[in-house]
């Protein structure tokens, strides 16, 4: 059995890469003098990346360390944001009255930014933890609100005729008919709900100064160790992009059940 490799798949995202290093050391000796090369980055920064768990107080840790804890609280966030969010999100496709009463004020709240919130959490939990984990929930739960909804009010009516004649009760028209035909929609505001729930964990962190990944950024922003800095934003694009295709691989595994 043969397997094929696609060469195309494997070579575009490498010169994707090499062009972007070739643009980041022409700033850094072109425009910017302050911004450190990729050599010079990888060289300040290595022992973070090939030591990823060593510790050397709370926020002297490796990377692998830092995308640990972001991670476990994006995973605690997210996972609220998703209880709340998915049962929200059915009540607003299915109840007309429900959808006219509180969709205004969803459209109203959605567009709030995480540094607006976490200053609301932390006057009412008054500690940094569950602050960030109100933050995130309450930020990442409306794209799962939204496209629940639309997928709800999406579900094609001779699927809701067929459950009549069967006479289905409402439980097992949601559970056989409703939910199904609403999964690929769930998926997809859940999908988004992820990438916005890593983007307010960053925030989160930067604001409060938790151990982190975005704690270790505006730590070493502070300290003006620039590489530290370039360290961190990779690390949370390459988190990002690994969540994603995460998400994407659930999404298909679920799809070809």
């Amino acid at each position: 059995m043969r397997v094929r490799i696609d060469v195309a798949a494997i070579t575009l995202p490498l010169v994707g890469v090499g062009v972007v290093l070739l643009i980041w050391t022409f700033l850094s000796q072109a425009v910017a003098p302050d911004l450190p090369s990729p050599m010079r980055t990888w060289h300040e920064s290595k022992d973070y990346i090939l030591r990823p768990f060593f510790k050397d107080g709370e926020m002297n840790q490796g990377m692998g360390r830092f995308a640990w804890l972001s991670l476990v609280r994006v995973a605690k966030g997210f996972s609220i944001s998703l209880a709340l969010g998915i049962p929200l999100g059915f009540l607003l496709g299915m109840s007309t009255t429900f959808h006219r009463t509180f969709e205004p004020m969803i459209q109203v709240l959605r567009p709030i930014s995480p540094l607006a919130w976490l200053p609301l959490g932390l006057v009412i939990f008054r500690q940094s933890e569950p602050a960030a984990l109100f933050t995130i929930a309450i930020c990442a739960m409306w794209p799962t609100v939204i496209n629940t909804a639309v997928g709800v009010r999406s579900v094609p009516q001779d699927y809701l005729n067929v459950g009549r004649v069967l006479k289905l009760s409402p439980g097992q028209m949601l559970r056989k008919i409703v939910f199904p035909a609403t999964l690929p929609y769930v998926f997809t505001g859940c999908r988004l709900s992820l990438g916005i729930a890593w983007l307010v964990i960053v925030a989160s962190e930067m604001l409060t100064g938790a151990p982190g990944v975005g704690g270790f950024l505006w730590q070493e922003y502070n300290s003006l160790v620039y590489s530290h800095i370039l360290l961190s934003i990779i690390t949370i694009g390459v988190i990002g992009f690994g969540l994603d295709r995460l998400m994407g691989m659930v999404e298909h595994k679920f799809r070809t059940m």
